[in-house]
């Protein structure tokens, strides 16, 4: 696997994890505790950061050429 094709399956696993945080946060906690809310924003964030990173990364390796 290439470098680009890691990186393309390694942002997707990783906004789907954080999509997962965020909802389990949101819906499945059985508590709302200051822990599960730092989780479910640290979740957003990911899901709304890691694709801008792909997108960024994508552009960077098709520029370079690898």
């Amino acid at each position: 696997m290439s470098l680009k094709g890691f990186h393309i399956v390694f942002v997707t696993v990783s906004t789907l994890l954080c999509a997962f945080l965020a909802l389990w946060s949101v819906m499945w906690a059985k508590d709302t505790t200051g822990l599960t809310i730092f989780i479910g924003s640290l979740g957003a964030a990911g899901v709304l950061l890691m694709p801008v990173y792909g997108v960024y990364f994508y552009k960077k390796v098709a520029r370079i050429h690898i």
